[in-house]
């Protein structure tokens, strides 16, 4: 295990690849951007959407998947104040008992803005058994519902007829997922090959009884499907200089975003902006950081050491206080949910450790190995 020598990134993140000057593919697009023409880059945007098609009486210019948070809320006001543009907002909607009441009231946010919003609610019973089986296989309970979640907006644009899909931050550029880099920085069309959805709507659905029937809301379009019906995705955030988790945060909550009041202790959550619809990824980021070596508050502080707001020795000091952090009742009332013991979560989460950066005592207790910001 590698750290990149500017930020806090380790090279163990799925799908990512250092230079030979040891510097993380996000630090060394965010160098590059400090020689950018942003007007430049802002008439490459305005002439792209004035010459893309559109289909005969289209209503909307183009649609945005939403969740209500900062980033969506951003998208969409920018979108329509600052482009002109009318878009249609498509929102996964997750089950009652997981969907959080700030998450309600933040889609409700945007249609009292002024937006049409489309909601997709998946069966809830096939939700909540692949959710359950998604752990079971993987220690990953949003294997599925990140499917379900990724392949709503394109469905939405063939079913609707829109074929221009905006989207936010490229994760190849921003994050280092770097299979899903297209053909330019804005090019989105390869955001199927990200980590999250690699294998679509795979056999261990189907294996979990799954029909073909069941998976219609968790499958992915195809390339075919794209090119049938013209389909394209855009990044904004290649577009945006101030693109940034501390500034869309602030931008959406001056517009009316609730953000998280919980403490850091039990979401990692540094500043309360983050996955607002729903707590249990809070989970997930633990397990992650049990599985790679890194979690939420690695993505905050890579971002604030590179836009200079925070040194990379206070981002060790908060990883390492942080990146585990996770909330028992927001544990208990996931496995309440799916049906398990917490007895039976820790022993999942114990056996998908990953060995070569932590030890796990005959306690229980879990330690890193790893020094944060030197590595192995």
């Amino acid at each position: 295990m590698k750290y990149c020598k500017r930020c806090l990134q380790p090279d163990t993140r799925p799908n990512t690849h250092f230079t030979q000057g040891g510097i993380c593919p996000a630090c060394d697009y965010y160098e590059r951007l400090q020689g950018v023409d942003w007007q430049e880059r802002y008439e490459i945007l305005q002439d792209l959407l004035l010459n893309f098609p559109r289909k005969p009486g289209q209503k909307f210019d183009c649609i945005i998947g939403v969740s209500g948070g900062k980033d969506s809320t951003r998208q969409a006001l920018w979108v329509r104040d600052k482009l002109g543009l009318n878009p249609l907002l498509v929102c996964l909607s997750y089950p009652p008992e997981q969907v959080t009441q700030r998450g309600v009231d933040n889609v409700s946010n945007l249609i009292e803005l002024g937006f049409d919003v489309v909601l997709s609610a998946p069966a809830p019973g096939i939700w909540q058994r692949l959710m359950r089986e998604s752990f079971s296989r993987f220690t990953n309970w949003a294997k599925s519902t990140e499917m379900a979640l990724f392949s709503s907006v394109p469905q939405l644009a063939i079913r609707y007829q829109i074929p221009l899909i905006l989207w936010g931050e490229n994760p190849g550029l921003q994050l280092g997922d770097l299979k899903t880099l297209g053909r330019t920085g804005y090019d989105g069309n390869n955001l199927r090959y990200m980590n999250t959805l690699a294998g679509g709507a795979a056999d261990w659905m189907r294996e979990a009884g799954a029909t073909e029937h069941d998976l219609l809301a968790y499958r992915y379009p195809s390339p075919d499907e794209f090119d049938t019906h013209g389909l394209q995705i855009v990044y904004l955030g290649w577009f945006l200089g101030d693109w940034s988790l501390v500034n869309n945060g602030m931008y959406s909550a001056a517009s009316g975003l609730q953000i998280r009041e919980d403490t850091v202790e039990n979401t990692g959550d540094l500043l309360g902006v983050t996955s607002l619809d729903e707590d249990w990824v809070t989970l997930n980021q633990m397990i992650k950081y049990y599985k790679f070596g890194f979690g939420r508050v690695t993505d905050y502080v890579n971002e604030e050491i590179r836009l200079s707001r925070i040194t990379r020795e206070k981002g060790i000091e908060l990883v390492s206080a942080y990146d585990d952090a996770c909330s028992p009742e927001y544990i208990a009332s996931f496995c309440e949910y799916i049906g398990i013991t917490v007895d039976a979560f820790w022993i999942q989460v114990r056996n998908s450790i990953n060995r070569d950066l932590f030890d796990v005592g005959a306690d229980g207790k879990i330690t890193r190995k790893f020094a944060v910001g030197a590595g192995l």
